[in-house]
């Protein structure tokens, strides 16, 4: 008896422990899959302008909640989805009561479509347009979690909440180093509202989409939707070196460096025969630079010779530049070169100078992209001489020129000789 009982008291024990086992790592799973959620907060438009009817015979608002509908149908499970509103509730003329309307429609969190769906069914279009207080606190509202941060500002018509300047809020959000992107949507778009929505965009590496019917809202918020989804590449940090010397070895990937003002940095890439180098940098003004300035990326030789290089120029308007290039190497003449690397330096330089009192450390925050793939199979998918797929288009321009010649030379003989018989 005593037997039996410690048996079924060890029985007891043992499916305790093991529930407990379980139980704990099943919860450390789940926290850990709700930390790296990727989240998007939907902030909507839904001042007075609102009610123009141009939209495929409906107006803006109508078409925004259909889109609305239908993108809340199709958003993935594990986004996790919210909506705010700005100009929703204060239909007065107050200007300081009109810039602090905006609210949370939707909490960031597990979709419920059919309660979300109801509450965009209640919006009717009333006041400002506090773009800025409104990108603010939908930053706040995505605070926490380690996933992928994304806000889609959709609106049609420019802030009315001057001087806090969206551009500058959106300059601020991505200052913070939280990795939140947001993109902009303009309804029915003047030149003042492209340029406002695309500074937002531009300032924290977002986009900007000009939206003139339903189903290109609907298309477009379900891309940028899906998009957060998408799984996230962390940049590695890396330190490049001064000089090709002292190049540092990095493989394909993506890497995050700093450049100081006036300075060069240099990275060194193994390439194959038989392969192709693809490389891209964007240097960003993380602070207050002159006008005019420029980035170059060159790929040369250990010995210094210049192979491919890549360079784009700004004038003030954007925060971030980027340039790339390509380098295929070709295949190898012996079977024992084939796995013989050509050691390629990388190197970045940028022509930023800071504006007065700025301080000039740390360095400009640049961002590196390194991809090593197999080469082009095909003769015409690389240049030959220089020309590529232009050989046939000389071709034909030589045949033509000769044909001419030929022709005009006969027609020449031909006037001579009637003129020499009149």
């Amino acid at each position: 008896m005593i037997t039996r009982q410690r048996l079924a008291a060890g029985v007891i024990a043992l499916l305790a422990a093991l529930t407990a086992g379980i139980a704990v790592p099943t919860t450390a799973v789940a926290d850990e899959t709700t930390a790296l959620a990727p989240k998007v907060n939907l902030v909507l438009d839904v001042s007075g302008s609102m009610r123009a009817k141009d939209i495929d015979g409906q107006s803006r608002m109508a078409a925004a909640k259909q889109a609305f509908n239908e993108v809340l149908d199709a958003t993935p499970e594990e986004v996790q989805l919210g909506i705010r509103t700005l100009g929703a509730n204060y239909p007065g003329d107050d200007r300081k009561t009109g810039c602090k309307d905006t609210a949370q429609l939707y909490p960031v969190g597990p979709l419920d479509r059919t309660e979300a769906k109801t509450a965009v069914a209640t919006l009717t279009p009333t006041g400002w347009t506090p773009i800025g207080p409104a990108l603010l606190k939908a930053a706040d509202d995505l605070e926490g979690g380690e996933g992928t941060k994304r806000i889609v500002l959709i609106s049609d018509g420019e802030d009315t909440c001057a001087p806090l300047d969206p551009c500058e809020v959106a300059r601020e959000i991505a200052a913070k180093g939280i990795g939140l992107t947001i993109d902009t949507l303009g309804l029915v778009p003047n030149t003042k509202l492209r340029q406002q929505l695309s500074c937002i965009a531009e300032a924290t590496g977002g986009t900007f989409t000009s939206v003139e019917h339903t189903d290109e809202l609907t298309d477009r918020v379900n891309q940028l939707v899906d998009r957060a989804a998408d799984p996230v590449v962390v940049p590695k940090a890396v330190e490049g070196g001064d000089t090709c010397a002292n190049a540092k070895a990095v493989e394909s990937g993506l890497f995050t460096d700093r450049e100081e003002f006036g300075q060069q940095r240099w990275y060194r890439v193994d390439v194959k025969p038989g392969q192709e180098l693809r490389a891209s940098v964007s240097v960003a003004a993380d602070r207050d630079v002159n006008p005019h300035y420029g980035v170059l990326l060159r790929a040369v030789t250990v010995k210094g010779r210049e192979i491919v290089r890549g360079e784009a120029g700004g004038t003030g308007r954007t925060d971030v530049i980027s340039t790339g290039l390509r380098y295929a190497k070709a295949e190898a003449d012996d079977e024992e070169d084939e796995d013989v690397a050509e050691a390629v330096c990388l190197q970045v330089t940028h022509s930023y100078s800071p504006g007065s009192r700025v301080k000039t450390t740390p360095g400009l925050p640049l961002e590196l992209t390194v991809d090593v793939v197999e080469g082009p199979d095909t003769s015409s998918d690389v240049a030959s001489f220089g020309l590529g797929r232009g050989w046939w288009l000389l071709g034909v321009l030589v045949l033509v020129g000769f044909l001419a010649g030929v022709l005009w030379g006969w027609l020449s003989r031909w006037r001579v000789a009637v003129w020499r018989t009149n």
